[in-house]
């Protein structure tokens, strides 16, 4: 490795994936208790957390602070190893602001170390593609500053679209307006929302029942991927197993991807978007 590939829990990546990347633990509280998540899923009971926050469970997120980034990165640079970190998007976090702090801080010190901070534009697996494509790059030789140029390019091409199955639970972060929620309960409104280029996560569409925000999922993979067989396909969901399995088979009906990736949704952006989200992650021609 030339230089580490530094992420964190809301990279939502399987521990098999985990191969020259970093992950840094996250806490959050689920009905007042203290849950400190390590990034690995396979340490995530996600049918649990969604069971609860379906149930009526309140969870609270906290951010990674400056110290967290110090510490850590502290250890590496003594190493004399050049830093890449994988960020949420800008646009829904202040992680990426307090990493950019605490890596211009450590700069002044180890004045001959560089460290780049991504801005992923997006979460969950979105930004999991760009943590491994960073740790791909890493094995390959090059180093901190050339790929950080092609990550910050390949930032644009990570399409994430998602629906979610109420919109109760972006009503509760403030994402969506009360009445919006109600209303589109009422008509089984299924939005498709997507992280644009500055970062922040907004709808594109609105379809009426389950199964059609699937397809319209499909619809925008068809729309926007490129490079298919040479790119893994991922897919995540708030403990819907089953939809999960048959937006993967709708995706094998239309391509042939390199790989197609399932796995349960992380704890962070999850609190947001609740139980029943569906989640596809794919390289595209553009946001």
């Amino acid at each position: 490795m030339s230089f580490s590939t530094f992420a964190d829990g809301t990279a939502n990546l399987p521990g098999k994936l985990l191969e020259g990347i970093t992950l840094l633990p996250c806490t959050y509280t689920l009905n007042d208790v203290v849950h400190t998540y390590d990034g690995i899923l396979e340490n995530f009971n996600s049918s649990e957390f969604y069971s609860t926050l379906k149930e009526g469970g309140v969870v609270k997120t906290s951010l990674l602070n400056m110290q967290v980034f110090l510490d850590s990165f502290r250890q590496t640079l003594e190493k004399g190893t050049d830093i890449i970190y994988v960020a949420m998007a800008s646009g829904i976090s202040g992680t990426y602001q307090a990493a950019k702090a605490a890596a211009a801080e450590l700069m002044e010190e180890f004045t001959e170390r560089f460290i780049h901070i991504v801005d992923s534009r997006t979460c969950g697996l979105g930004s999991g593609m760009q943590a491994l494509q960073s740790a791909r790059l890493s094995s390959e030789g090059l180093s901190a500053k050339e790929a950080s140029e092609i990550l910050d390019e390949y930032a644009e091409h990570c399409c994430s679209y998602f629906t979610v199955d109420d919109l109760n639970f972006l009503k509760r972060t403030g994402r969506v307006s009360g009445a919006t929620a109600a209303i589109a309960t009422v008509l089984q409104i299924k939005p498709i929302l997507f992280g644009t280029s500055e970062g922040n996560i907004v709808s594109c569409s609105k379809v009426r029942g389950r199964k059609k925000s699937i397809d319209s999922l499909v619809e925008k993979f068809k729309e926007k991927a490129i490079d298919i067989e040479n790119n893994t396909v991922y897919i995540s969901h708030g403990n819907c197993p089953e939809d999960a399995a048959l937006l993967a088979s709708k995706i094998r009906e239309i391509a042939t991807p390199k790989d197609i990736v399932i796995c349960e949704h992380e704890p962070f952006s999850g609190a947001h978007v609740g139980p029943g989200m569906l989640g596809l992650f794919f390289y595209g021609s553009e946001r």
